[in-house]
């Protein structure tokens, strides 16, 4: 295929994709009363069908944990996690009022992966590697935990699965054009490192930020965020390298910790406003 041509087929993958967002999903922040952020977010699929997937891959995971013998094998454990998450759980309307409509479930299950996840549609999860292993304070656990309700409150998972779905079209579109394989691949690399990580990171911090106020506005010392990060920098190994930070889809744990503390030291004072 001529230059000319190869470029045009790009261009014009590239515009469908900017333009995707206008014929079908843009819609305003799926939050409210955060100061964290009130960008326009793009919704390429629906709310419902999202919700149903994730429901529905929730219960994949519990039963597994159940005849694994796994789930919520420790009573104390299990009673402490979830009287956390219900106070959480008790103020996420504040910030999403639907969200009172949720058929919220908290479980902890046995496994030494240090993790916690909130699905969307308020299906949580934790994980006994992430409390043995860290040994967090309930303050520090409500930050992990707030944290997930907040990818869940702002749809992240959702707005994800959007920006993916227009990325792989844009890339149909180029290859009907007749753009070669090589060339795919490596707009694939450079939007996944342009866009798709970057775009990870954002949620990430986002995440942090309103996890925080809903942790506030449960009662949790908002301090413990700082805390809770250097153990896991400590679990980790340290800080990592730059291009490790780039290839990431968190933010580098000193930039995580510098900004959590200043937002901590915000909502202390009342002046959360960014």
């Amino acid at each position: 295929m001529a230059k000319k041509n190869v470029l045009t087929a790009l261009a014009l993958a590239v515009s469908l994709t900017a333009a995707a967002p206008a014929m079908t999903g843009c819609v305003g922040s799926t939050t409210t009363n955060s100061s964290t952020t009130d960008r326009t977010q793009i919704m390429l699929i629906s709310e419902q069908e999202i919700n149903t997937s994730a429901a529905q891959e929730y219960d994949k995971v519990i039963a597994q944990a159940k005849a694994q013998k796994a789930l919520n094998t420790n009573a104390k454990q299990t009673k402490r996690v979830k009287n956390i998450a219900n106070k959480l759980i008790a103020k996420a309307s504040i910030y999403r009022p639907d969200s009172k409509k949720w058929d919220w479930e908290v479980n902890v299950i046995n496994s030494d992966e240090v993790n916690a996840w909130c699905m969307p549609g308020g299906k949580i999860a934790v994980y006994t590697g992430l409390i043995n292993t860290v040994k967090p304070t309930d303050d520090e656990l409500a930050v992990v935990i707030s944290h997930e309700i907040a990818h869940a409150l702002r749809e992240h998972s959702r707005e994800q699965m959007s920006a993916e779905y227009a990325k792989q079209g844009a890339l149909n579109i180029a290859a009907m054009f007749g753009v070669d394989q090589t060339k795919l691949a490596i707009g694939d690399a450079i939007s996944n490192i342009g866009f798709s990580l970057p775009f990870s990171r954002s949620h990430e911090t986002e995440a942090d930020e309103l996890g925080l106020e809903l942790m506030n506005a449960a009662g949790y010392d908002t301090d413990a965020a700082a805390s809770l990060w250097k153990k896991m920098m400590a679990a980790s190994g340290g800080s990592s390298n730059a291009l490790e930070n780039l290839l990431s889809t968190h933010p580098s744990n000193d930039d995580r910790i510098e900004n959590l503390t200043e937002l901590s030291a915000k909502l202390k004072t009342g002046k959360s406003d960014k």
